[in-house]
């Protein structure tokens, strides 16, 4: 068993000033159980708390470390922009390049706006979806996160044509009510959402992998049918790539499985650490925002020259090394397919979904392409799993509903350690 004594110390201290001790609520580790790790430096592929201890890191910061923690290129960029001040509130030479950078990495888009997180692009990416198509009602999938703007904490109320119901306090029903929910992979529910609500339906939005319910990819057809639902329909079709966005490829999940959005959100890897988020579409209905056109959309610490500076940085080399994808994909295949070995041996339960450079073990017989299949999964094995693993010096998600993210820092002696330490684990589940 590791030593966590100071992690402890320090965790009982924040439960007393923090809400839970962590200011986001995964962090308190309330599905596994324990004390999480306070980590406080960060190498490449590596982390380390405050007791001392090292692990071989698969969160990344949960997406946006897809180059590793700490890359000198990065910190360089970081160091020069901070030099000059951390904040202008004004234009400054470095949103521009990262823009034309984006525009040209991604197709189908012709103009961004940054803004500050994830939450932020998909509140700011329905407003945009509203004032264009001058409707109000969104279609989301079950399972599917996209940030805790009101709108979008719903979930399935009792059957697949009703309107939302709040997945958290504080959340207006009215707010809810125009928010619908659909299944993921289930053309048919999308399409009985658009038949009963005629002509109201702004926008469908969707991860193109559902990767906040752990690792669920499109089946083969389905973001291709929700193009031509939204084509058929008047509606938008907005991608959330907060987490695939220049993590399945350069081009992100456009790229990836060939299918073209209307607007899409980013977040994680476009700041290289930094909080950062930003949405994109195409001219004619980015030039729709504000002060170009009437929807309107600001923020004071907007294009931030500091977090423009990381990921600018980061996006460069990703731009200049495809190979990069390549050996990711490979080495998140070999540990899936490691772990389904291991799970044979073992006669263990285990489902696991790979997309690209991510992937999530399920612990159920049954295969795994929805919101209501992720339920089957056994939280008390994953539960152990996850403790397996981190006394094993495995630092993962400590929830059964996140990814595992491999970065470029990994190296094949990293993903040896994980296929080995989950050959062991598995054995004692």
């Amino acid at each position: 068993m590791l030593n966590q004594s100071r992690s402890k110390e320090l965790f009982e201290r924040a439960q007393k000033v923090l809400p839970g001790g962590v200011n986001s609520p995964v962090r308190a580790y309330r599905s596994v159980g324990g004390t999480p790790p306070f980590l406080v430096r960060g190498k490449g592929s590596h982390v380390w708390d405050v007791d001392g201890n090292e692990y071989i890191d698969f969160v990344g910061s949960w997406g946006p470390l897809i180059l590793g923690h700490s890359d000198p290129e990065v910190l360089e960029a970081v160091s020069r922009a901070m030099v000059n001040g951390l904040s202008f509130g004004a234009p400054t030479e470095i949103e521009v390049e990262i823009a034309e950078l984006i525009i040209s990495m991604v197709p189908n888009i012709d103009m961004v706006r940054m803004v500050n997180s994830g939450t932020e692009a998909v509140m700011s990416a329905l407003r945009v979806a509203r004032g264009v198509t001058g409707r109000n009602k969104i279609i989301k999938f079950e399972g599917c996160y996209h940030g805790h703007s009101d709108a979008m904490l719903v979930k399935a109320g009792s059957g697949a044509l009703t309107g939302g119901t709040p997945d958290s306090k504080g959340v207006p029903q009215a707010v809810a009510e125009d928010t619908l929910t659909a299944q993921y992979n289930d053309l048919v529910s999308v399409e009985q959402l658009l038949d009963a609500n005629p002509a109201q339906v702004a926008a469908i939005i969707v991860e193109p992998v559902a990767a906040n319910m752990g690792v669920v990819p499109p089946e083969p057809g389905f973001l291709e049918g929700l193009r031509k639902l939204c084509d058929k329909h008047g509606a938008l079709l907005i991608f959330d790539e907060v987490i695939t966005g220049f993590r399945l490829a350069r081009g992100g999940a456009q790229e990836y499985f060939g299918v073209r959005a209307d607007l899409v959100t980013f977040g994680k890897i476009i700041g290289g650490g930094m909080p950062v988020g930003a949405y994109a579409g195409s001219r004619d209905i980015m030039s729709q925002v504000a002060p170009m056109g009437p929807i309107y959309q600001a923020g004071t610490l907007s294009g931030n020259p500091v977090a423009m500076a990381a990921g600018l940085t980061q996006l460069q080399i990703l731009q200049n090394h495809p190979e990069y994808y390549d050996a990711l994909e490979r080495h998140a295949k070999l540990m899936a397919e490691n772990m389904r070995k291991s799970a044979v041996k073992a006669n263990a339960p285990v489902q696991v979904n790979q997309c690209g450079a991510l992937l999530c073990p399920y612990f159920t017989e049954h295969p795994v392409r929805c919101f209501a299949d992720t339920q089957k999964s056994d939280l008390e094995r994953f539960r152990k799993y996850f403790w397996g693993m981190f006394g094993r010096n495995l630092y993962l998600a400590p929830s059964q509903y996140e990814a595992t993210f491999v970065n470029v820092s990994h190296s094949q002696s990293d993903i040896d350690a994980f296929c080995a330490a989950a050959d062991d684990v598995l054995k004692t589940l």
